[in-house]
């Protein structure tokens, strides 16, 4: 049995509030110079079906037993796509985010569903998940735990944004890298996209035709949670009770849309002003959306920066590979000045399947 403490692939696995579906990224690290370069050898994204989708969309107002099956259902369908990825190729271990069902820091709780024990079970490899749940323990958001992904893998980069399902901001040029939760990205666009039978508005094509409604931008802006300092961090069931009620107002959806869009851009557009940075690497699907990041780039003086389209898709899975990685080698892999956790610790439960 290979010692853990010296596993370098590592099939990263990501499954964001936008339910895109299960991003997965085999990636093999090697320690340079103070950090961890890494080589991204195969990727995909495995979209759910149908049936999980809709499982998912209403995960919060299921019963305990429902939420049980959900949390193994889902555990299944990411073995069974590592699976897949893995055809022709090895690796050392699975670390695997889960989908966040319930995020309430406050309350001491977070959950991510995905059933780390099923996916060793049918990978056959040992599986590093529940990434979050010390960090809240220790008094933290639980998230975001990317900063010290991108502290270890881009150690040049000194401003981070995500525009996944939620929108949010990682800056390393200070005396301690910080990072927390924007405002819902996706989840707000992408929503409305399906009410014209969409899956997401591509390269925001919709938003573009519609004019912003001053009222319901006001609304959306006027949010309590927008004024709180970091540490923060938002779950979807936030998203339903706040931004979702306000987005069914009896205005054209192009009109919506394009609300959206300036509601997203102008509170990422303030936090990046305010950070002091010349540019911002953007990843995340909202990266693909070029009315939104037109948007950003118009309302902020920082400039956004897009890598490669894999690096833009799939910057999330890698570093949760790095940070099971990270868990292996029984190191940090959490940052208590990004969280506000009482320090810092190691993240993460290990299923071991032999």
């Amino acid at each position: 049995m290979k010692d853990l403490r010296e596993a370098t692939r590592i099939v990263g696995v990501m499954s964001g509030s936008s339910l895109d579906g299960i991003d997965l990224a085999l990636c093999s690290f090697k320690a340079e110079d103070g950090h961890w370069a890494f080589t991204l050898e195969k990727a995909a994204t495995v979209p759910y079906s149908t049936a999980l989708h809709e499982r998912l969309l209403h995960a919060t107002q299921a019963s305990a037993v429902e939420l049980t099956r959900l949390h193994r259902d889902i555990g299944t369908a990411i073995g069974n796509a590592c699976d897949d990825l893995l055809q022709g190729s090895s690796a050392d271990a699975i670390a695997s985010h889960g989908h966040t069902l319930f995020h309430q820091p406050d309350e001491g709780l977070t959950f991510q569903a995905g059933s780390g024990a099923h996916i060793a079970a049918i990978t056959g490899l040992p599986t590093v998940c529940d990434f979050r749940t010390m960090d809240v323990a220790l008094g933290g958001q639980g998230a975001p735990l990317v900063p010290l992904g991108e502290q270890v893998l881009f150690p040049g980069q000194k401003a981070f944004l995500n525009l996944g399902g939620i929108a949010n901001i990682a800056l390393h040029g200070g005396e301690k890298p910080i990072g927390y939760d924007v405002c819902p990205c996706n989840q707000v666009l992408d929503g409305l996209a399906q009410e014209a039978g969409s899956a997401y508005d591509t390269n925001g094509d919709l938003a573009r035709t519609g004019t912003v409604d001053t009222a319901l931008l006001a609304r959306l802006d006027a949010l309590p949670f927008y004024t709180s300092p970091p540490p923060r961090s938002l779950g979807r069931e936030w998203f339903e009770e706040n931004i979702k009620p306000l987005l069914a107002a009896t205005i054209p959806l192009a009109d919506r849309m394009r609300t959206g869009v300036e509601h997203i851009a102008g509170l990422v557009a303030k936090e990046l002003d305010a950070s002091g940075a010349e540019t911002v690497l953007v990843t995340g699907g909202g990266a693909h959306n070029g009315f939104l990041v037109e948007r950003i780039a118009a309302l902020s003086t920082v400039r956004p920066e897009l890598p490669s389209k894999e690096l833009i898709d799939y910057k999330e899975a890698v570093i949760f590979a790095v940070l099971g990685l990270l868990r292996l080698r029984g190191e940090h892999n959490t940052l208590a000045s990004v969280t506000g956790a009482a320090r810092g610790s190691i993240g993460g439960a290990v299923y071991l399947p032999y």
